[in-house]
């Protein structure tokens, strides 16, 4: 993907890149900066209105361990809140980890859900990076914590 924008942008006959190089050879180099920003953005969980008839499903229930100081925002297939102060995202294997909030994020679960902005590094920090709510609120992630199912038979 970026190897295509990449030769869209050196195709553009208007971009003028600053030359440089051995102009008596007819040899003429150019700089070319591609930089990229990535927004994941979670919907909101529906309202109990739309939950079909019947009890629903219990939770399931984890236990948590310490986590990783940094996630890859690439391995984030999903999210959950599920509580005014955390935020479980699914990730590529379908573990879970738990994004505990340094405050309570009362905006997290109305609206259209959340979103974060992955840095430069493409992963998703504690004590660096935050979950910003569509209402416009910010909530800083303190840290991570791994989560393993508990057996509800035990």
């Amino acid at each position: 993907m970026i190897s295509l924008a990449l030769a869209s942008l050196l195709a553009v006959p208007s971009a003028q890149p600053a030359p440089h190089g051995d102009a008596a050879n007819g040899i003429q180099v150019a700089d070319v900066v591609v930089s990229q920003s990535i927004i994941i953005r979670v919907p909101a969980r529906r309202s109990q209105r739309y939950r079909p008839a019947g009890e629903p499903p219990a939770a399931p229930a984890f236990k948590e361990h310490k986590g990783p100081k940094c996630i890859d925002a690439a391995t984030i297939g999903g999210a959950a809140v599920t509580a005014p102060n955390s935020v479980d995202f699914i990730v590529k294997g379908g573990k879970r980890m738990r994004a505990v909030l340094e405050d309570e994020c009362p905006a997290l679960d109305y609206y259209s859900g959340f979103y974060f902005r992955a840095p430069a590094d493409g992963k998703l920090c504690a004590d660096r990076d935050s979950i910003h709510t569509r209402s416009g609120g910010e909530c800083q992630i303190d840290k991570f914590r791994a989560l393993t199912p508990i057996d509800p038979g035990r």
